[in-house]
């Protein structure tokens, strides 16, 4: 399970309502932030969700909407946290405006209070543990080095409680052994294996967070069966060539692309501000119902079920 909180979700610019582009993802007892638009720290504020263990960055494109909140965010982390590191993960064309920001403007000549790690990323794996794996993947926009990114937890056998009662395996150490892969041998000599106390492997909860992107065609792989989709809207239909020239999406193209690929629940962010939410909402969900569109403090759960929709972080 991992859950989301959107803190911007206009594009281009702020508007009254919605700021710009930054999310976190919490998992166990992992934080990232995905994108830092103009006002991040004040919105992570805001959220209630503060600064602590927000150590993981990473970003899907150097355009300034997405990244000139980092110059403030890291400064505070560097004034104020507990905080020996940070780590930001971007393509390398990011990373150089990245680090112009930061190393040029925030800490000149390059010395900062805080160790900030920069590392250049490419399709693939970016950290993995026993748990969940992280990915990167390419997207289309406008320049080089675009990314979404998939986390995955790791397929599971669930544990039979009832089939573990019937066998007289105890609660306690015996049971954890098992869920581990582990025999027992339980007082009465009798040797107890993984495979009669666990049931068939499911599926990890998958999440795809796509950023701005103008083309679906290389997204058709990795979104394929994703339990929950985030992706920019930034147009509606009747502007689909603005959208094109831009290298955004319609909600008309993000429904499709959802229903095309199994997908289990869409929301859509990075919203224009010709538009209000009602206007994106009913274009995606007249293709794909199960759409949310989402505001800034919307905290969803995801599961395999999808993504549901809880209270407000503010």
């Amino acid at each position: 399970m991992f859950e989301l909180i959107f803190l911007g979700t206009s594009a281009s610019a702020p508007s009254v309502y919605r700021g710009l582009s930054a999310h976190i993802v919490l998992y166990r007892e992992h934080r990232f932030l995905i994108d830092c638009g103009e006002g991040t720290q004040r919105q992570i504020l805001h959220s209630g969700l503060g600064f602590k263990r927000l150590n993981k960055i990473l970003l899907t494109h150097g355009h300034l909407d997405h990244i000139l909140g980092l110059g403030g965010f890291v400064s505070t982390l560097a004034r104020w946290e507990n905080m020996e590191q940070v780590d930001i993960y971007a393509g390398r064309s990011t990373l150089r405006r990245v680090a112009d920001l930061l190393f040029q403007v925030v800490f000149p000549h390059g010395r900062s209070p805080l160790h900030i790690e920069l590392t250049n990323i490419h399709p693939g794996v970016i950290m993995a543990d026993d748990k969940f794996t992280l990915s990167a993947f390419s997207v289309q926009h406008r320049g080089p080095d675009c990314f979404g990114f998939v986390f995955e937890e790791k397929e599971h056998r669930p544990f039979l409680a009832e089939k573990a009662a019937a066998l007289g395996v105890p609660f306690g150490p015996e049971r954890a052994e098992l869920v581990r892969g582990a025999a027992v041998t339980l007082a009465d000599g009798r040797i107890i294996q993984p495979n009669d106390v666990l049931g068939n492997a499911l599926p990890g909860t998958k999440y795809v967070h796509v950023g701005d992107v103008g083309r679906v065609e290389e997204l058709l792989p990795v979104c394929q069966n994703a339990h929950t989709l985030v992706i920019e809207a930034t147009y509606l239909e009747e502007d689909a060539e603005l959208a094109r020239q831009f290298g955004h999406m319609t909600a008309a193209q993000a429904a499709h692309l959802a229903k095309e690929t199994n997908v289990n629940t869409l929301i859509l962010t990075h919203l224009s501000r010709r538009y209000n939410g009602r206007m994106i909402r009913q274009e995606a969900q007249a293709i794909f119902p199960n759409t949310f569109v989402a505001r800034d403090f919307d905290h969803f759960q995801i599961t395999r079920e999808g993504a549901e929709k809880l209270k407000k972080s503010s």
